[in-house]
């Protein structure tokens, strides 16, 4: 079962303190792209995150987002009196060098308080349950993450099937025109065998070349298949490989090159109509394997 890059993934979690949510979003990316944001007490932590994230999404571009909002008053910040008093003060000096009115002491204080260093945030390092906690929030919301891309990667796979089955059945219908394409192709051949034999000037080599020119044109057995062929390949990988995506890419590359080479080598405008409409629905799946993981 294919998956697709898109996910996204929430849990929470209640501790003494604290409230934590983790959110993980995934997005489409050839690489392993991600973008961490966490609470400073965590950044230690961060490559286990790193790897936990890795491990269980593989690649794509993802963020990884951890709240921790306090519920207690355990580790809220706390004014530091002795720089408040330090600032009013040196406010209060200020103001009589410069003549100012210093009678109003609460305005001293709202000066004092947007100073540097006022409010101090206690640093608490987790502990190994909170830490657990932790982890257990992001292993939930990793775990939703991925469910979301099976989800997501079921309807990529059900269209993509789809699409496949339109150019097999479009492969199948060039055999309706081989007969007439090739009848076309004999009386141009025969055209050509009229001139030469009655004008003597024309180059004999020139009409080998034209000769060889057609009849390479002739047969586009071997196209059609190596096309079905891949085709076969492209439904195969979808269901047996754990991430396919870059493989689809690759497969998705060779079908090109053979519906390409039928178009070229047809020289019949009703198999050229099928070529474009098989091209149309092959975009639509190179659309669609740039978002399979």
């Amino acid at each position: 079962m294919i998956r697709s890059m898109t996910g996204f993934g929430k849990a929470e979690c209640e501790l003494a303190d604290k409230k934590i949510t983790v959110e993980v979003r995934c997005l489409n990316s050839r690489q392993l792209d991600m973008n961490i944001k966490i609470p400073s007490i965590y950044r230690e932590r961060e490559t286990v995150l790193r790897n936990e994230i890795s491990a269980g999404l593989g690649r794509g571009k993802i963020d990884l987002n951890i709240f921790a909002d306090q519920t207690g008053t355990e580790n809220m910040p706390h004014i530091n009196l002795v720089a408040v008093k330090h600032y009013v003060e040196q406010l209060i000096i200020t103001g009589r060098e410069i003549g100012a009115d210093i009678a109003d002491r609460f305005e001293m204080m709202k000066l004092a308080m947007r100073m540097p260093e006022v409010l101090v945030q206690s640093r608490a390092e987790p502990d190994e349950t909170e830490w657990e906690k932790v982890c257990g929030c992001l292993k939930s919301a990793i775990e939703q993450a991925d469910n979301f891309r099976l989800q997501e990667g079921r309807a990529v796979q059900k269209d993509i099937e789809k699409r496949i089955g339109i150019i097999e059945e479009l492969l199948s219908e060039i055999d309706r025109f081989e007969q007439d394409r090739i009848t076309a192709i004999r009386k141009r051949l025969e055209q050509n065998l009229n001139e030469f034999f009655n004008n003597n000037t024309v180059d004999r080599n020139r009409f080998e070349q034209e000769i060889i020119f057609y009849l390479e044109k002739l047969d586009i057995t071997e196209e059609k298949v190596r096309l079905k062929s891949h085709t076969g390949y492209f439904r195969e990988t979808m269901t047996d490989d754990e991430s396919p995506g870059k493989k689809l890419g690759f497969i998705s590359q060779e079908i090109g090159r053979e519906i390409n080479t039928i178009g070229s080598k047809a020289n019949d405008h009703n198999i050229q109509k099928l070529v474009i409409r098989m091209k149309d629905e092959l975009e639509k799946i190179k659309e669609q394997a740039l978002n399979i993981l």
